[in-house]
């Protein structure tokens, strides 16, 4: 399994008031799982994923990625790891405005730790990979723009390519097709679906999206904090 979920809850505390996000998730997610997470708004979706990319961490419970349990972990560590082994595309799209399109999308490979897979390529080798996602996303001639030049869409697409950049062993996305046109959405989820089939890369969505439920080999269906029932396909 590479990310485990093991008697995870989530406690919010307003003022006196307490308020169970997630109560007792136990979820096993298989390596080069393309997963959906659903429900509806306040089930506990962009939470879970929060736990899942460890940019949160449970009040109760134990979280673990590619074996190994994160609970013990530095906040140095747990960042290590998250540049290492985890891929984010947010619905803010956190697009650095001072860098153009393709610096935002090489700007992963730049950072990777000594021996990373992403250290190990030369600038040639970089710019290859950076150039043929533009091309997959279809903002090939955008390169150049910053991120302010750029639809809300175009932002989206900027984002996903650099998700990918540094073939991450894990994917989380957050409504990543929000802010697409169908014909958008159908082109950057075929590219996540082909990162997934050649490189083995885990997806996880969290998504209102039917047509990456359809997609997906896995829907887990959250309410009220817990999962409520689960699909599975072949």
């Amino acid at each position: 399994m590479v990310i485990a979920l093991h008697d995870v809850w989530k406690t919010y505390t307003m003022g006196k008031v307490r308020f169970d996000a997630l109560k007792g998730i136990n979820l096993e997610i298989r390596r080069g799982d393309f997963a959906a997470i659903a429900g509806p708004s306040g089930s506990g979706k962009t939470t879970m994923v929060n736990m899942i990319g460890l940019v949160d961490a449970p009040t109760r419970g134990e979280v673990e990625i590619d074996g190994r349990r994160t609970g013990g972990l530095s906040r140095r560590e747990l960042t290590r790891m998250r540049q290492d082994v985890i891929g984010f595309i947010f619905q803010s799209f956190n697009l650095l405005p001072t860098l153009n399109v393709f610096e935002n999308v090489e700007l992963p490979l730049l950072l990777g730790r000594r021996g990373s897979r992403s250290a190990a390529l030369d600038k040639n080798a970089r710019r290859e990979r950076v150039e043929q996602l533009l091309e997959d996303v279809g903002l090939a001639d955008k390169r150049r723009n910053l991120p302010s030049e750029l639809s809300g869409g175009q932002q989206q697409r900027a984002a996903i390519a650099r998700s990918l950049v540094n073939q991450p062993k894990i994917v989380i996305a957050d409504e990543p097709t929000a802010n697409l046109d169908s014909e958008n959405a159908r082109r950057v989820l075929d590219l996540m679906k082909k990162e997934n089939a050649e490189y083995g890369a885990t997806f996880i969505f969290s998504t209102h999206d039917k047509t990456i439920w359809e997609m997906a080999n896995r829907v887990v269906f959250l309410h009220d904090g817990i999962i409520e029932s689960e699909a599975a396909r072949q």
